[in-house]
């Protein structure tokens, strides 16, 4: 059981927009199912997601544990960047799902965890030990994990307040001939596909910056720093400019034969963040994977 207090930012927003904003780590169906299994309690009552919150309301939420996912641990290599008492860095490879979901049960990196470590954090249930944010399966790169549940509050709180700083790299089709810009479209559910996001009128706001750092002939190596952190979001702005990521199967469309047929070309790179315990600032940064570099060499020929 947790219990969250509404802020001055969902002050007026319905419940299950506020809860979404408070708990960024949980998917929009999964708010839906707490609310419609009575999972969740505005000032200690059961009410209706519509129902409007104000600043200073408490939130409780009790997580649904899913006894038929089976969650095993499971002894797969992770590459730790760093690890103390409160946090780990994992540099998390293309192809691996992040925690346990309907077709995905094992191999994610929730089991890997549970082989290498004791000590997760429980503030997302059963299902998501120690996760505190989410990379897409075929996007490679940078996430942090919680110990414990006090370095999980004070991660999260940065992840809303929009303080941990995450940055990526993507190569997109077409040559981009601005040097930098800026897309702020809001995001939200393709209304067309349950499968995709969209910039939509409704969605929830999203900013993303980029940097041109490489032009090929008929591709742009681009730096991009998320403002906020919506789900696919560098992808679906990408897209949405006319430069989508390399090898997305959901945004680069089906009439382009694939550079890359692992994934969309997209890593995140670097993290910067305020340790739990220290409160100093840590900076992490690693390298491109070989994959771009074999891609890059099919552009320069």
């Amino acid at each position: 059981m947790e219990k969250i207090a509404v802020t001055f930012r969902q002050n007026g927003l319905r419940l299950d927009k506020a809860l979404s904003e408070l708990k960024p780590d949980f998917s929009r169906s999964y708010v839906a199912k707490l609310l419609e299994e009575g999972k969740v309690l505005l000032n200690d009552k059961n009410e209706k997601p519509a129902c409007k919150v104000k600043a200073g309301d408490v939130i409780t939420i009790t997580e649904i544990i899913d006894t038929k996912s089976d969650i095993k641990e499971e002894d797969i290599p992770l590459d730790i960047i760093y690890e103390d008492d409160d946090i780990m860095i994992i540099n998390k490879p293309q192809g691996m799902v992040v925690h346990p979901a309907n077709g995905h049960y094992s191999g994610t990196l929730v089991n890997a965890l549970m082989f290498q470590e004791d000590s997760l954090s429980s503030i997302n249930g059963v299902i998501r030990p120690g996760i505190v944010h989410r990379i897409d399966k075929d996007t490679s790169g940078l996430l942090c994990v919680a110990k414990n549940d006090k370095a999980h509050h004070f991660l999260a709180e940065q992840l809303q307040n929009h303080t941990m700083a995450r940055e990526y790299i993507a190569l997109v089709r077409g040559v981009i001939k601005e040097n930098s810009g800026m897309i702020d479209m809001p995001i939200g559910r393709d209304p067309k596909s349950r499968q995709k996001m969209a910039a939509v009128k409704d969605g929830k706001p999203a900013i993303t910056n980029f940097l041109v750092m490489r032009r090929f002939k008929t591709h742009t190596l681009v730096k991009c720093q998320l403002v906020s952190g919506r789900t696919h979001q560098i992808r679906v702005h990408l897209s949405c400019i006319g430069y989508p990521v390399e090898g997305d199967p959901l945004y680069a469309g089906k009439n382009f034969d694939k550079l890359y047929k692992g994934g969309q070309l997209l890593t995140a790179f670097k993290l910067r963040l305020i340790h739990p315990a220290t409160k100093k600032e840590m900076e992490f940064e690693i390298p491109l994977p070989k994959y771009f570099d074999e891609v890059f060499a099919q552009l320069e020929e």
